[in-house]
């Protein structure tokens, strides 16, 4: 059995879930959301879901 986990869009419905519910974070969820997605395109997505 082979269960593949699909990061960012995971993340995407948590942040975007908590930015309806307080709208003040919204430019600290991007900030990190942006963050986190520029280190996974500069390291590879491949190393840490192996």
């Amino acid at each position: 059995m082979n269960i593949t986990l699909h990061l960012i869009p995971i993340v995407s419905l948590i942040a975007g879930i908590v930015i309806l519910i307080m709208p003040r974070l919204l430019s600290t969820i991007v900030a990190v959301y942006l963050i986190v997605v520029g280190l996974v395109g500069l390291f590879g997505s491949g190393n840490f879901l192996r």
